[in-house]
Parts: C-alpha cells; sequence; structure tokens
C-alpha cells in the first residue's frame, strides 16, 4: 500500500474514532467510555484503535496536545501580537473540535482532562510570562484555571464571539491579573 493512501486510511480511522468518542462521552460519560465501545461505535477493529492510540487518554491528549502547540510556537515571533495570534490560533482549534471539547468540559465529561487543561496552561504560564516571583505558583495556578473557564464559558455559551474576540478578551483579562499580582505583596 502506498504511503499517502496508508496516511489517508490512518487519518479516516483517527476521524471515526474521535467522533466515536464524541458521541459515547454525550451519551454515557467520559468515565464510563471504553476501547471496545470506541472501537465499535467508529467501526474499526480494537486493534487498529490501538495502532493508533495507547488508550482513550491518548485519543483525547493528542486533539488537546495539537491546540496546545499553538500556544508555545514562538517560530512566529513573541510580540503580544504575536501571543495573541497564537491564541486566537487556540480557539481556532476548539472550535474545530467544538464537540470533542464540549463532551469532555460538560457535564459529563472528564474531571481529568479539565485538569489537564490547567495544568498544560499553569506550566506555561510559568515557563513563558515574567511573573512576580513571590506569587509565581498562584498567579499561574489561577491564569490556568481562568483559561479553562474561559474555554468553558465560551463552549457553553454557543461561542458566543468569535475566537479573535474571545483570545483578546482572555487576553487582557490575563493581563489584568498579572499587573494586580505586581501590586500584591505576600508577607
Amino acid at each position: 500500500m502506498s504511503h499517502s493512501r496508508e496516511n489517508v486510511r490512518v487519518r479516516r480511522t483517527r476521524t471515526l474514532l474521535r467522533e466515536a468518542l464524541v458521541e459515547l462521552i454525550e451519551e454515557h460519560g467520559f468515565d464510563r467510555v471504553t476501547v471496545g465501545q470506541i472501537a465499535e461505535r467508529a467501526m474499526v477493529s480494537r486493534a487498529a484503535f490501538y495502532r493508533n492510540y495507547r488508550d482513550k487518554y491518548q485519543l483525547v491528549e493528542q486533539i488537546f496536545d495539537e491546540a496546545a502547540a499553538a500556544l508555545t510556537d514562538s517560530s512566529g515571533g513573541n510580540s503580544e501580537f504575536d501571543r495573541l495570534r497564537r491564541l486566537e490560533t487556540f480557539f481556532d482549534d476548539v472550535a474545530r473540535y467544538d464537540r470533542v471539547y464540549r463532551a469532555l468540559l460538560g457535564r459529563k465529561g472528564s474531571q481529568w482532562f479539565a485538569a489537564r487543561i490547567q495544568d498544560t496552561v499553569t506550566s506555561m504560564t510559568i515557563e513563558h510570562l515574567p511573573l512576580p516571583s513571590p506569587v509565581d505558583d498562584l498567579v499561574a495556578t489561577l491564569l490556568g484555571g481562568m483559561f479553562l473557564q474561559t474555554v468553558t464559558w465560551w463552549l457553553t455559551n454557543n461561542r458566543p464571539v468569535p475566537s479573535r474576540d474571545m483570545a483578546a478578551d482572555y487576553a487582557r483579562l490575563a493581563a489584568a491579573l498579572i499587573r494586580e499580582a505586581n501590586d500584591v505583596s505576600f508577607r
């Protein structure tokens, strides 16, 4: 089989598995979904599932990791404009996988996934932003939680503003929090 035909087959299988996962989360909740159910719903073998993913967690992680990579890609520069563009790209990706994120962050979703988003953004914040040293961890944790809640709010309210506006709104709120943190002294 040619390499490009194999890539098409792999992409098709992964798409079917993602769609099946979303449907099953919406029906049963993430914690109750099994690999067997995902494979059956996608009409692929369990072996095909395991050729692509270690478990259901990795399937979800890959979707988020693709979006999160946009947040840390500084190849286009690291100005405020560039950071805002990366944030907008992240929200675009969330919009593209709207059903996946809604399912995972909704009532039947996964606390594990919500924690993964928050922890990732908290770690990125610590690594990439100049924060006031006495409160680095607190501010980074607050920003991670605020980011998670921003994404959740945006999806729950049917994305009432475009990605660009949501990114700008989050960036302004994050900047305000960082400015306030600079004025806070913990003794």
